[in-house]
């Protein structure tokens, strides 16, 4: 299974935000849209950063005063891994196993096109399983 799987049942949907903005911008994004990163772009509207949850716990744990009004640049994640529509998934879970990462941008030709989380892999991961569970089951019974 690819990555253009995941894509085609969860759609291309991802959102971002300017490295200019504040965390405080970031948070009511993510608040609003029930995410759990956001998609860093510069000036140019290429990835520069990613801002997760993790990101912004750290942030609120090492400074406490106006911590919201601090610059996404200064606390997003830099070096953001990718895939691509044609990524296996297993190298996809393998990836975010070894970094530590929950969130993948899906790019294509250099444009951002999706974003995928741990949560969407396992997911059709298990339904993937399931599925064969049924084709055996079914090719054991005929």
């Amino acid at each position: 299974m690819q990555v253009d799987t995941i894509l085609n049942s969860k759609g291309g949907a991802v959102y971002t935000i300017a490295e200019t903005s504040t965390l405080a911008d970031a948070v009511a994004l993510l608040n609003t849209h029930n995410i759990g990163a956001v998609v860093i772009t510069g000036a140019n509207g290429g990835i520069t950063g990613i801002l997760s949850e993790r990101d912004i716990v750290r942030q609120l744990g090492r400074v406490t005063e106006d911590a919201l009004q601090a610059p996404i640049a200064s606390i997003m994640t830099r070096g953001v891994v990718t895939c691509e529509r044609s990524t296996d998934i297993a190298d996809v879970m393998e990836r975010m196993t070894r970094r530590r990462i929950r969130h993948m941008p899906v790019v294509e030709g250099g444009v951002l096109i999706g974003i995928i989380s741990i949560g969407d892999v396992v997911k059709h991961k298990i339904e993937e399983v399931e599925h064969e569970a049924e084709a055996m089951r079914e090719y054991i019974g005929s």
